[in-house]
């Protein structure tokens, strides 16, 4: 029986033997493509190449590609662990061609590679296939289904489907074509709903997708209209996790040694915590608990170690609802500590051969998901106060609507006697599904635990709202991560040669030849003066902007003319290896072109010869950037860590930026190190080496080359290395030595999102730039502060040497911090003697509280205060008065703060949220709260006072209805 492992490198060893190329997993999270979520399928990675964006130097490749698909349309992370095959993560087994063979081929590798006894050796009596039937206008697929015959499939085992089922697409445009789908039989004793002798088409679960053969032959325009692809191509999808299942002869995915070992580890782990035994008495349900422990634990180890973090958007929001459901099911059986966080050590040992990658990776995973435990056990607090508050809120408000007097017994009491009551009247009290849903999703409280506690508090559960808002919220998933369609390359750039890229040696080449205009998308033959386009060259020393480094700018000129013919204002790739520079003709001279004809003169045209020139400085500014952000990422990596992985980056002329993966705020004396560290080598003055041709392997394993964001390589490529110090794969320009950066300045770090921080920093003459400006501020603080200082301290008597500034800036560091404390002084005895003064008001405020109806109430203003301040002085009044309500009103600034507050016993009566929203409304404002405290803003205080004055009037209203 083969091994999970096995199976994967048997498939890639088939395919590589049939001369595919064998290409390494892309990243979960996809590079330079918006309309994706996370990487999804194996074909991600080849989009462009299928779009005709990018050339590969292969037209065949094999690849195992992680996936995960657990949110924007693949959202449905409720049915994983609760089906035999539901996933969040896993892996798929592909063979793809660019152009190269097509259906025929296709199908009879894949036929191969199942039945052969050389390879899986499935039995072919447990097969079955399915083609096009042909539909919308789309002819049936008759060629495939001739083709798997000739494999020698029965055409009993041959079924046809539609659009739905068997043809595929991209998008709404680009590349599309019917599709042909291999399933297994599992036998009988897969059926879900126990069906003994269903047929294939059943879908009881008996019979299982386990190989989709796409045939892109067709390319979609916006019209709808489908033309067929001059290069057809295939792209094939296998699950491993489900073939394995049927080659280990398993019903369930989670019963093969892809997650058997995972989940010892979590009954392992959990037993550990709590040796009395498990929680669920339903095994059933139990069992479902350990596959989402299993299966939440292999997404989160690669998704953290492919960069993604916990956050409460887009992928790193996903991610967190995957940890948590997964704690969730483990507090379920027992767990009462974090426990996922070593699951990440489980998963490494099970995937290490395919991804040796993630043993280097494992203590950053731990630490991180360590956290978000942490971080969910405080939220799961607040959650089930949540859940006890808006219970008791529901009481309160139907006890009220019902004129249900509580009486002076304890609070459990009165709810029961209420609910007798509603019993008797032929009425229930439900809990809401949408404020249920609300602790499930934000707060992470599982259902099953929200219905225990409404049941038992005696409610029903709303779960039709429940359900509504569940959908809803999958709606808005799927809405937030449309994207916009990738579109097929554009024709006028599909069949240029490549251009000969001669810039690492020269920045400019003579007589090169205008291959191609391109002008709004279309291309032409000339573009006049004042015109903008883009020219295509047969050689250039221009760097198209790629890896983030930005496009050379400088001239087109022409020696025949003696003209700078044409400004280059950027360079970059509209598909790969075809540079396009982005230009405005000039039609200008430094002599008067009399000896040239007169027509045509100013005009670029196809054909022409001109010599294209690289603003050096320029490029030299821009190139002591790029190898900045190599010694920078090797210095973060130094100081921080190796968890430190790049996010993105900028090399520009006039300043660099440079992204990374990391927890926390870099401390100031962090940033310190590391710029003094990256300046020793600046000033070490070490050799910029760079190592043309490397195989792929040679560069990773030898030369323990890093990789650079977002970038694709191909089998061989170049390697940047500088000393022992950093050593990265980069296609683009660099100093020749490290000293002719000048010196690195880093001017600011921050966060970009959740887990991803940036550095700015500039070099060279930006970093003169910098140090004058600082010289000047240094020279205003030196004649304006310093002094200060010393007066100050000489009034305190003379200083001692430990207390004389050391420098300017520790001298305004003083000055600002007395400043400060002096104000911070002054506010706090302002706020004092406002607090003293409202407080003052205490004493008189029996004379102005009103009998509304048999409660005590009392408006009151008290300008001036602070929200804190103001809820202070409402718990001081109804102390005072023991039972009533208290309107507090403030303004302060313009802006009006308002605080109602119930005492306790009243609540049942009358509501502070229903008291202020009617006065709140009365200087523009809104608000709400809890039924005994209750707080609102607004912006007219000119209607403060009539606001005040119409609570009582508004409580009585109140009190009336009820």
């Amino acid at each position: 029986m083969l091994t999970g492992s096995q199976v994967r490198r048997k498939f890639l060893d088939f395919f590589v033997q049939k001369g595919h190329r064998e290409v390494h997993s892309s990243s979960l999270v996809p590079h330079n493509d918006p309309t994706l979520l996370f990487t999804n399928a194996g074909m991600n990675q080849f989009k462009d190449v299928f779009l005709g964006l990018e050339k590969r130097d292969y037209n065949r490749a094999t690849t195992s590609q992680k996936c995960v698909r657990a949110g924007g349309k693949h959202n449905d992370l409720e049915n994983v662990g609760f089906t035999n095959r539901h996933h969040t993560f896993f892996e798929m087994l592909g063979n793809f061609s660019f152009g190269d063979y097509f259906k025929k081929d296709a199908i009879a590798y894949a036929w191969e590679l199942i039945t052969s006894p050389e390879w899986f050796g499935i039995p072919k009596d447990k097969l079955y296939v399915t083609i096009f039937n042909g539909e919308g206008g789309i002819p049936r697929d008759a060629e495939a289904s001739d083709l798997w015959m000739a494999q020698g499939v029965d055409k009993s085992k041959i079924f046809e489907f539609g659009l739905k089922d068997n043809f595929w697409q991209m998008g709404d445009t680009g590349p599309c074509g019917p599709c042909s789908e291999i399933h297994y039989d599992m036998g009988p004793a897969a059926s879900d709903q126990g069906h003994t002798d269903c047929a294939f088409g059943c879908d009881c679960g008996r019979y299982v997708e386990i190989w989709n053969l796409v045939f892109m032959q067709f390319d979609r325009d916006a019209s709808g209209k489908l033309n067929p692809l001059p290069k057809p191509s295939i792209d094939t999808g296998m699950g491993l996790e489900r073939v394995t299942a049927v080659l280990q002869g398993k019903i369930s995915n989670y019963d093969t040694d892809l997650f058997v070992p995972l989940i010892n580890r979590a009954v392992g782990l959990i037993l550990e915590q709590n040796p009395r035994g498990f929680r669920t008495p339903d095994r059933k349900f139990a069992a479902a608990s350990w596959r989402v422990i299993a299966d939440h634990s292999r997404a989160a180890m690669f998704l953290v170690a492919d960069g993604v973090l916990p956050s409460n958007e887009g992928r790193g929001y996903v991610l967190r609802k995957i940890v948590r459901r997964a704690i969730r099911h483990g507090r379920l059986e027992g767990a009462s500590q974090p426990f996922l966080f070593q699951m990440v050590y489980a998963v490494a040992d099970v995937m290490r051969a395919a991804y040796p990658e993630l043993e280097e990776s494992k203590p950053r995973v731990a630490d991180v998901i360590r956290s978000e435990e942490i971080r969910f056990a405080h939220t799961l607090d607040l959650g089930l106060k949540r859940l006890e508050d808006t219970i008791q809120d529901l009481f309160s408000a139907s006890m009220q609507q019902h004129k249900f007097a509580a009486s002076s017994s304890p609070e459990a009491i009165n709810r029961n006697m209420f609910l007798v009551f509603l019993h008797n009247r032929g009425e229930e009290l439900s809990y809401p599904g949408d404020q249920a849903f609300k602790l499930y999703d934000t707060f992470g409280l599982p259902l099953d635990f929200i219905q225990d506690a409404v049941r038992d508090a005696g409610l029903s559960f709303d779960q039709a709202g429940f359900d509504r808002a569940m959908v809803e919220q999958r709606e808005r998933a799927r809405a937030s991560w449309k994207g916009a369609a990738k579109q097929t390359a554009n024709p006028a750039y599909q069949q240029l040669p490549k251009s000969t890229f001669e810039g690492y040696l020269q920045t400019r080449s003579e007589d090169c030849e205008v291959l191609a205009i391109i002008k709004n998308g279309q291309g032409v033959q000339e573009l006049r003066p004042g015109e903008e386009g883009e020219v295509i060259l047969d050689h250039t020393p221009f760097y198209a902007e790629a890896g983030g480094q930005v496009g050379d700018r400088g001239v087109f000129y022409s020696d025949e003319l003696n003209a700078v013919i044409a400004e280059v204002k950027g360079c970059y790739y509209p598909v790969q290896g075809v540079r396009a520079h982005q230009v405005v003709v000039k039609g200008e001279s430094k002599s008067p072109p009399s000896a040239k004809k007169a027509e045509g003169w100013g005009t670029l045209k196809v054909g022409d010869k001109v010599d294209a020139v690289v603003d050096t400085g320029i490029r030299e500014s821009t190139m002591r950037n790029h190898t900045a952000t190599h010694l920078l990422q090797a210095g973060l990596r130094e100081v921080l860590g190796t968890h430190v992985k790049q996010a993105g980056s900028l090399a520009a002329p006039n300043h660099l930026r440079f992204d990374f993966s990391h927890f926390t705020a870099v401390e100031d004396e962090e940033l310190q190190d590391i710029e003094d560290l990256i300046n020793k080598e600046v000033l070490r003055n070490r050799r910029v080496e760079v190592i043309e041709n490397v195989p792929i392997d040679v560069a990773i394993n030898e030369y323990h080359a890093m990789a650079l964001f977002g970038e694709k390589y191909g089998d061989r490529v170049r390697v940047i290395k500088i000393g022992d110090f950093s050593t990265e794969l980069c296609g683009g320009t660099h100093t020749g030595a490290t000293g002719e950066i000048g010196l690195i300045k880093i001017l600011k770090e921050g966060g970009v999102s959740s887990g991803v921080r940036r550095v700015e920093a500039v070099t060279g003459e930006g970093s003169l730039q910098h140090f004058r400006k600082d010289h000047e501020l240094e020279n205003v603080v030196s004649r304006f502060v310093v002094p200060s200082f010393r007066q100050t301290r000489a009034k305190d008597g003379a200083p001692s040497p430990e207390e004389e500034p050391t420098s300017p800036a520790e001298a305004l560091k003083a000055e600002l911090e007395k400043k400060d404390a002096e104000i911070k002084r002054l506010a706090r005895e302002l706020d004092q003697a406002r607090m003293k003064s409202a407080s003052s008001s205490v004493a008189s405020a029996g004379e102005r509280v009103k009998d509304v109806r048999g409660i005590k109430v009392l408006a009151h203003r008290v300008d001036n205060l602070e929200r804190a301040q103001m809820r202070t002085l409402v718990d001081q009044l109804r102390d005072k008065i023991g039972s009533g309500v208290v309107v507090l009103g403030s303004a302060t600034n313009g802006n009006v703060a308002l605080i109602v507050g119930v005492t306790k016993d009243l609540i049942s009566r009358i509501q502070a949220g229903k008291v202020i929203a009617p006065v709140a409304q009365k200087v523009g404002g809104k608000g709400g709260g809890r039924p005994d405290l209750a707080e609102a803003g607004g912006k007219d205080p000119g209607a403060l006072d009539a606001a005040l004055g119409e609570a009582y009037g508004v409580i009585e209203a109140l009190l009336g209805s009820g």
